[in-house]
């Protein structure tokens, strides 16, 4: 399965510095979590909790594809304006809660550690006439998580993204703004 870049606006190559932010602003933003967020958690768990999460592009693009095709496979008509993806922050359970994680293998020494949870979204119509972006499982035609967890226990899998290499444990040398 390959997957391309899709520019904005469907131009043949990406507008110069529609995805750029400053680098003074990206080490001040950063420095805000660190200053707060994180040394809230680290004071209140008592742990070194991870700066950064890193996905291989290979990864992502296959997460993308997948998202893209199960979609469609669902609903034709779906276009790629009406998919996205929703980022949770979560955090791994305890050393001593480690078994929950027996199907899906990460290392123990994420014990407690914040993470990323990735969310297929379609944008739907709500009662309202409001367009907003629904967590879904494209591979469930039509569900969408966020409507059917209100109502009914979910499934037992949904498709989702979650294991990056965190930093620390890993080496935070290779980071622009450690």
């Amino acid at each position: 399965m390959k997957t391309e870049p899709t520019p904005k606006g469907g131009a043949s190559e990406a507008i110069p510095g529609s995805n750029t932010i400053a680098s003074e602003l990206v080490k001040k933003l950063i420095s805000n979590y660190r200053d707060n967020q994180m040394q809230a958690v680290n004071k209140e768990l008592g742990i070194t909790d991870s700066q950064s999460i890193w996905f291989d592009l290979a990864k992502l693009k296959n997460f993308i594809a997948c998202i893209e095709n199960e979609a469609r496979n669902a609903n034709p008509d779906v276009s790629e304006a009406d998919l996205g993806i929703r980022f949770y922050y979560a955090a791994y359970p305890k050393a001593d809660d480690w078994g929950i994680m027996e199907s899906h293998p990460v290392e123990r020494e994420y014990a407690e550690r914040h993470t990323l949870v990735m969310i297929p979204t379609l944008k739907k119509e709500d009662e309202n006439g409001d367009m907003l972006n629904y967590d879904f499982c494209p591979s469930n035609n039509g569900s969408t998580l966020a409507l059917a967890s209100r109502k009914q226990a979910l499934n037992s899998l949904t498709l989702a993204e979650n294991h990056g290499t965190l930093s620390p444990p890993d080496n935070p040398k290779t980071e622009m703004f450690p």
